[in-house]
């Protein structure tokens, strides 16, 4: 599955542990129809790939959030109180990417924010067939990558 959002939530359980819910990119079925994978990871009879199915990619993907969304709130952890939807963890999170590819010089380039302003990445390091562009903070803006059809997953060349 191709993930396209993602939710980490703390489980107050002893240990303490996470819940981890993921929604897949919609595709559409042969068909015609769409579905939309998802996955919760931590509640006990979730922890395989299930899909939800629709009219469309949006109607897919709305009905696997509304899925996720009434699975943990209904949840025997969340009834007793040990889980709550709202409830995000501390810690990394799951950051949204562009992508875009120039299919002609076969080219990628993945970029942290929407838009990258010229002249913002401060400094680029180059590391086989990539170069990574990092801000004035030093912190990672975007990554320029070569042979792209051949590096990027599928669902990501657009």
């Amino acid at each position: 599955m191709y993930e396209i959002a993602h939710r980490v939530l703390p489980l107050r359980s002893d240990p303490p542990r996470d819940v981890v819910v993921t929604v897949g990119m919609p595709y559409e079925e042969p068909t015609g129809e769409w579905s939309c994978p998802y996955r919760i990871d931590g509640l006990d009879g979730w922890e395989h790939e299930r899909k939800v199915t629709g009219p469309d990619s949006l109607g897919a993907a709305e009905l696997a959030l509304a899925m996720v969304r009434a699975a943990v709130t209904g949840s025997h952890e969340a009834r007793e109180g040990l889980l709550n939807w709202d409830d995000v963890s501390p810690g990394p999170r799951a950051q949204t990417v562009w992508v875009t590819w120039d299919k002609e010089h076969d080219l990628a380039y993945i970029a942290m924010k929407r838009e990258i302003l010229p002249g913002e990445a401060t400094r680029q390091v180059v590391a086989e067939d990539a170069v990574l562009d990092y801000g004035e903070k030093g912190r990672l803006i975007g990554v320029e990558l070569m042979n792209a059809a051949a590096r990027l997953p599928s669902e990501m060349r657009l």
